[in-house]
């Protein structure tokens, strides 16, 4: 990879042009992050099984909901899923979310997170409303006439996000799309700003509002261009479904959906935004659902980088019965409460909340129970048994990523070889022949931060196939 021309003052000063995050910032790296060729085979391969996995999972959440069985040639009900997936959502949104209008919509784009350990990668979440498209975008173009290996060379996220988004309204040849981006997600304006910039440059006609910025007009949603109000025909919805309440115009688009000629993407069906999903995957009762539902190959992935799961949930249980739950001691447990027991070792766990809350994005919920007080950790069990009527927590077994190391400037601008960590979030953009890869983008922490997320004193990069 040629990586010379891409000097520290260089990249700060494309980056100081160019603002991708409000009052974010980041460390720096001359070099993108390499990967092998068979690791990228891999993760196309991941991006397939997540979309196997959407498709499944909205197949077991609407069979629940039926009260069908959810095998060919077996018995097997599981209205409970339902009872999880829908717990705490408004009931107008519920109902939407089982709309046939919507019935095999799922998210255009897919990103999970991949952490790089020892035994491989390690999946611990799919998001369906991502952040980083612009930021992705942006840092594949910065770095693309340096690495003719780029994964997203050739402005390839650009493409894809209009291809998936376009495509969806296949009777126009050049749609309104509007990108809103709500108040809570601000943070991410200026890289989808930049965004749809890139795209009317190209001659195509999307925007970024805030959802403020539009009204319904009869059966329509529109928008101010140039001064005067046009039809949308695309929504791209930027903003997670707990935020309801404070999207001016979303009552609207729940209420007109059905008979308006608009487009909605992610679809607004909250159990597709649910962590616990990855839960389901490894519940015991569920298992014969997920091989009949996914391909082989797709179950096997999904198997072996899904780390064990389970959803925490506060039930009575009768004294012959324990819990689907990780062993204490050597032993199941009957009660969450005896999580708090756990040896250190035994709490090498992850808890965190499973969706529709304001702290169920980023790291915010996130506690890694290996890493903080038995009392701290106690705390975190009673305040997710406490919430359990209303928002779910999931428990996940923690895959510890390898400590790598990468070229990494320092304040000054010095060059160094620095030691960290590593999760990927590789970006899919699913149209008629699937999900397609056309980025990734690579989080390098320092090796004393053990939960991976976009700090400040991260390197955030793009990724490169190396020989």
């Amino acid at each position: 990879m040629k990586t010379e021309s891409l000097s520290f003052e260089g990249i700060r000063e494309a980056f100081r042009q160019q603002p991708l995050f409000e009052d974010k910032t980041w460390q720096i790296s001359p070099q993108p992050w390499p990967l092998t060729a068979a690791q990228i085979r891999q993760i196309e391969s991941i991006g397939q099984a997540c979309h196997e996995f959407y498709r499944a999972m909205e197949l077991l959440y609407l069979r629940s909901v039926e009260g069908k069985n959810l095998l060919r040639n077996k018995p097997l009900k599981a209205p409970w899923v339902a009872d999880y997936l829908d717990r705490g959502k408004p009931p107008a949104l519920v109902e939407h979310a089982r709309s046939k209008r919507l019935r095999g919509e799922s998210p255009r784009i897919i990103r999970p997170d991949l952490l790089m350990t020892e035994n491989g990668f390690a999946l611990t979440e799919i998001d369906s409303v991502p952040g980083g498209i612009g930021l992705t975008a942006y840092i594949n173009r910065l770095y693309g006439g340096n690495s003719a290996n780029l994964v997203g060379q050739g402005d390839l996220m650009i493409h894809s996000f209009y291809r998936v988004l376009a495509g969806m309204t296949p009777q126009k040849t050049l749609p309104l799309i509007a990108i809103l981006v709500s108040d809570e997600a601000q943070t991410y304006r200026p890289e989808m700003e930049w965004l749809a910039s890139q795209l009317r440059q190209m001659g195509k006609r999307v925007y970024c509002f805030n959802p403020s910025e539009v009204m319904p007009l009869g059966t329509t949603l529109c928008a101010s261009i140039d001064g005067n109000p046009e039809q949308i025909d695309i929504v791209y919805r930027f903003w997670e479904l707990f935020d309801l309440s404070n999207v001016p115009v979303a009552g609207y688009i729940l209420d007109a959906l059905e008979d308006s000629e608009l487009v909605v993407t992610p679809p607004m069906r909250p159990f597709q935004e649910e962590k616990m999903g990855l839960s389901l995957f490894h519940h015991h009762l569920l298992e014969d659902f997920w091989r009949e539902s996914l391909s082989a190959r797709a179950f096997k992935l999904l198997r072996k980088v899904i780390p064990r799961s389970w959803v925490v949930d506060r039930v009575e249980l009768p004294p012959s019965a324990v819990l689907d739950a990780p062993s204490i001691g050597g032993r199941p447990i009957w009660k969450w409460e005896q999580l708090g027991e756990a040896s250190q070792k035994e709490r090498n766990l992850i808890l965190k909340l499973s969706g529709f809350h304001e702290n169920a994005w980023g790291a915010r919920s996130v506690l890694l129970g290996s890493d903080i007080s038995r009392r701290e950790w106690q705390q975190g069990i009673d305040e997710a048994l406490q919430s359990s009527p209303e928002s779910l927590y999931v428990l996940q077994d923690y895959h510890k990523p390898q400590r790598l190391r990468h070229p990494v400037y320092d304040s000054s601008g010095e060059l160094k070889e620095q030691e960290g960590r590593v999760r990927l979030s590789p970006y899919y953009f699913v149209d008629e022949d699937g999900p397609q890869l056309s980025g990734i983008l690579c989080t390098f922490c320092p090796a004393n931060k053990k939960i991976i997320h976009g700090m400040r004193d991260a390197a955030m990069l793009p990724c490169a196939v190396v020989s």
